[in-house]
């Protein structure tokens, strides 16, 4: 069964929370997609995630990286899933029409932007229609992350 999984960003922003998300995934065993809605925005984490933080090192390629396959975790703006990952995110309001394959999808939005609210409250919408199991979660003050529902 599916997880999905809505992680509300009001504390830090996608920039100071994705590597960490990732290296949990990867900690679990899973090799992960981050999908983006555009292909600047996929360079741009690429960018990020080489250079995140000087004493770690998140094994990652996109489509212009070629050799998809190989890395544990890949970044795109499609709906591909050419690395065979077990876990999706999602991001800046990218949108997948099926999670089936997935063991978790992982919805990061911005708790500042009221289209993003919105768009995670459809999703979730729809997630719970197509039977998924579903939680929310929510950075408390010290940024953690709290499961609210």
């Amino acid at each position: 069964m599916t997880e999905v999984y809505f992680y509300h960003l009001e504390q830090r922003t996608l920039e100071q929370v994705l590597p960490t998300l990732l290296e949990r995934s990867l900690e679990r065993g899973w090799r992960a997609a981050v999908q983006a809605a555009s292909k600047e925005r996929v360079e741009a984490l690429n960018s990020l995630l080489w250079a995140y933080r000087e004493d770690s090192f998140l094994p990652h390629g996109a489509a212009s990286d070629g050799s998809a396959a190989e890395h544990p975790i890949y970044l795109t703006d499609d709906e591909d899933n050419p690395n065979g990952a077990a876990v999706r995110f999602l991001v800046d309001g990218a949108k997948l029409e099926d999670a089936s394959s997935y063991t978790r999808v992982v919805y990061v939005f911005d708790g500042r932007d009221g289209g993003a609210v919105a768009e995670a409250r459809a999703a979730w919408t729809a997630a719970k229609a197509n039977g998924y199991e579903v939680s929310y979660w929510q950075q408390d003050g010290d940024g953690r992350w709290q499961q609210k529902a």
